[in-house]
């Protein structure tokens, strides 16, 4: 005989025995009679080939096979009393787990959509994992993440992807760059810039090498790098221009630390996309995420961006911006 042919009521019902030390108590909680209860530890005694009880005068204390078989049990029915608050959870979309792909130019909206998202669902735990556009991309295909912040996917067929906020892309340079306040701009007139673009994979560098080509560009490219960051900082420090979307840099760009130029047929409007893989199920979750993003993703962005204009104009410690 073995424990593993216990029932699980069982191992209930022995639980409880075991701390109440009382088989009439138990009998009430379960709304059985005391011989079904003492019944039932018969039967699990059988399973595991130990008295776990033993009568001292007119009740009863456990053996020492009975104190270690509670503390087995409390572990296995504390754990499927979790895995039951999990389910619950999730189908009340209350809890779970989400693991969501960044391109790198993402993390700078990401962070402010699941902090509303998560407002009203304190329970949900979120991991997030970078990479640029080629990596993330693959993350998704090999089910590696859940969902997905990017640009439009590499592999549709394998990927199901829908668009969910505008994403401006723009050239800027350092304040003190020649053109900086000139009124319009030609991509003829950089010839002389240096630029600093982001590495081989990388969506916007595709956006770029795509836009220069198509206007028979060709750009002298003085840096590269695969950080937005270090890009921003390298165009403050006046070592060359760059083409990077607005949103990397909209809040230097509020504070005059940085200069939009305005190029002809600029900004470059492409797409935020939320996607997933397409033969992989989502859970409620997950679903409710990518919802959230395809109704509300414009209005956070537009909203960050509206915080970063009250940051600019010196007006103060700003309002939380109105959440949505």
């Amino acid at each position: 005989m073995t424990i593993q042919r216990a029932t699980l009521r069982q191992l209930q019902i022995f639980a409880a025995a075991a701390r109440s030390l009382s088989f009439v108590r138990v009998a009430e909680q379960f709304g059985l009679t005391p011989g079904a209860v003492s019944f039932q530890i018969k039967q699990v005694e059988g399973h595991c080939g130990f008295p776990l009880f033993e009568r001292m005068g007119r009740g009863v204390v456990l053996t020492e096979a009975g104190r270690d078989l509670l503390e087995h049990a409390t572990l296995i029915l504390q754990a499927l009393d979790n895995a039951d608050r999990r389910m619950q959870a999730l189908k009340g979309v209350t809890g779970g787990n989400v693991t969501i792909g960044l391109v790198s130019t993402a993390k700078y909206i990401a962070p402010h959509m699941i902090s509303r998202f998560r407002e009203d669902r304190p329970g949900v735990s979120i991991h997030l994992q970078d990479g640029n556009r080629r990596e993330v991309n693959t993350m998704v295909a090999k089910g590696e993440v859940d969902l997905a912040i990017m640009g439009r996917p590499l592999d549709e067929e394998e990927l199901l992807a829908e668009p969910f906020a505008r994403h401006p892309s723009i050239i800027i340079c350092a304040p003190t760059h020649p053109l900086a306040d000139a009124q319009a701009v030609s991509l003829s007139d950089l010839a002389g810039s240096g630029f600093i673009a982001r590495e081989e994979g990388a969506g916007t560098r595709a956006l770029t090498d795509a836009y220069f080509q198509g206007h028979g560009f060709s750009p002298r490219i003085v840096m590269t790098s695969s950080s937005n960051e270090t890009i921003k900082q390298a165009v403050m420090a006046g070592i060359g221009i760059a083409l990077l979307s607005r949103h990397t840099v909209d809040l230097e760009l509020a504070l005059g630390m940085l200069r939009e130029l305005k190029v002809e047929g600029l900004p470059l409007m492409r797409s935020w996309y939320i996607a997933h893989r397409r033969s992989l199920p989502l859970l409620p979750v997950h679903a409710q995420l990518r919802s959230y993003l395809l109704e509300r993703g414009q209005t956070i962005i537009d909203s960050i961006q509206a915080r970063h204009r009250v940051l600019a104009s010196g007006a103060g410690k700003p309002e939380s911006p109105p959440r949505v």
